[in-house]
């Protein structure tokens, strides 16, 4: 039994307790809310370690409820979506939600995705001991041993996906990484639409460590391959 606390965001009763009765068969601790205000409100008084969170939902949707929790925690986020808000399911990966499940889903399904991303959430918090791991690549510095990456001295705020993603290539520097092994190594899968999140997370993570995204200077794109950390400018 896990005893991993996790936050069910869900406006459909049949769908909430149907999901909490799985969660809990598999040794999860599970809080119910009924849409973003409530779940906010338990955030404040639980520990959560992974958050399931539908997008459409009154007072306060998914995206707004997942921007306001990332201003405080760093735990995974799984958004739940249908297949007409596609829009809506890329706005969440942008503002930090860690991976999205499309309704329908099956119950092994979701919890597939809850177990691997609180295997990776897990190795995040490792990071959190010293490891005396620090990667200066021009302007920019991964500092493993404090989680703390920066570019020309200025503080970088990355999700735990893009520090994962950041520091899966300074690992690899100026090897070619390939979609499969950073899909594997990231997040446990290689399906079509994890390629799909993977282009987003390593467009957003550009934006924020490169002075020209459109043309990088550290992250190049290996077309139809992979990704590349590039030690020289």
């Amino acid at each position: 039994m896990s005893g991993d606390r996790i936050l069910l965001v869900e406006d459909d009763k049949e769908i909430r307790e149907g999901v909490q009765i799985y969660l809990q068969s598999q040794g999860y601790v599970v809080f119910q809310a009924a849409d973003g205000i409530e779940g906010l409100e338990i955030l404040e008084k639980e520990e959560i370690h992974l958050a399931i969170i539908d997008i459409m939902m009154p007072r306060m949707d998914g995206i707004r409820m997942t921007m306001k929790l990332r201003e405080k925690y760093d735990f995974p986020v799984i958004m739940l979506s249908a297949k007409s808000e596609e829009v809506d399911k890329i706005t969440g990966l942008n503002i930090g939600a860690d991976d999205y499940v499309t309704k329908p889903f099956t119950p092994m399904e979701l919890m597939a995705r809850v177990n691997s991303q609180l295997r990776r959430y897990r190795k995040f918090l490792e990071k959190l001991a010293p490891q005396e791991n620090t990667h200066v690549i021009g302007g920019l510095e991964i500092n493993e041993d404090m989680v703390e990456v920066s570019m020309d001295g200025n503080p970088v705020k990355l999700t735990p996906i893009e520090y994962k993603l950041l520091c899966l290539l300074a690992h690899n520097a100026d090897k070619v990484l390939t979609h499969q092994f950073i899909l594997h190594e990231i997040w446990g899968t290689a399906t079509k639409s994890d390629l799909a999140s993977l282009r987003v997370f390593m467009g957003t993570l550009r934006k924020k460590i490169e002075s020209d995204p459109a043309h990088p200077r550290y992250i190049q794109t290996h077309v139809g391959i992979g990704y590349r950390l590039v030690t020289q400018g």
